[in-house]
């Protein structure tokens, strides 16, 4: 088992990607904080992994990220791995067209985030010599029109991955960070424009050389390598799972 016996708090974990990693992190022995806002599925996902807690988290308030950092160390007594998937995109549109609040809640719940779960997390992850994992996206590399806004957010996490990584270095703890390509998760249908048919699907998946959109699973693997011993030496990297669709 890749993680036996470290504590992995896996933010947005209720659905999608969140909720592929936090089951592949417990099959590898990890004791999982399931951090989501909607208490119904984050519940499920908790009660479907052994030993893992649900704790309901908005991650764009400090008192709810304080509450979720808390929670972990008072469960567990410390905290190795921070994954950071909570994550909103708007609607596949003009760039102006797209609201101040839709703009300010996309940059709150997509970048904020990761500042708010810093302060709360990094001073554990520094005890333990733990890492961090940032989910961004294909999108800040290769941006799809329509998704300017979004695609920003994730242009930020990936330098933030990379500041942090840098820093952080001299403590012993990694940085890093997961591009996917789109996949089959709760934000498929805003990333497609609000109307999911075959012939948009086909698409995007026409712009992806392997074929197909990205699963749980994908993600969940190459989250579990960067969030592993066996990737001990490497800090500061975006790995590309999007069957080349950055080449």
């Amino acid at each position: 088992m890749r993680l036996k016996d470290k504590v992995a708090i896996v933010t947005g974990a209720g659905s999608g990607f969140g909720e592929g990693i936090a089951r592949r992190f417990g099959a590898e022995g990890a004791k999982v904080v399931v951090a989501e806002i909607d208490a119904e599925n984050g519940r499920r996902v908790a009660d479907g992994i052994n030993g893992a807690i649900f704790t309901e988290t908005d991650v764009t308030s400090d008192d709810s990220v304080a509450d979720m950092a808390a929670a972990a160390v008072e469960a567990f007594g410390a905290i190795d791995i921070l994954v950071n998937n909570a994550g909103i995109a708007h609607l596949n549109q003009p760039m102006l067209d797209v609201d101040e609040a839709t703009f300010d809640r996309v940059y709150a719940v997509n970048v904020k985030s990761i500042y708010l779960t810093a302060r709360h997390v990094i001073p554990e992850l520094e005890a333990r010599r733990g890492n961090i994992v940032n989910i961004a996206s294909t999108a800040a590399i290769s941006p799809r029109p329509g998704l300017t806004w979004y695609n920003g957010t994730k242009g930020a996490v990936m330098t933030l991955t990379k500041s942090m990584a840098v820093e952080l270095a001299g403590a012993g703890v990694r940085v890093n960070a997961v591009n996917p390509v789109i996949g089959e998760t709760a934000l498929t249908v805003e990333f497609m424009g609000g109307v999911d048919t075959p012939e948009i699907r086909e698409k995007f998946i026409s712009s992806i050389p392997l074929g197909r959109m990205s699963t749980p699973e994908d993600i969940a693997n190459a989250t579990l390598f960067l969030a592993s011993d066996e990737a001990a030496l490497i800090t500061g990297t975006c790995l590309g799972v999007d069957g080349g669709r950055s080449v």
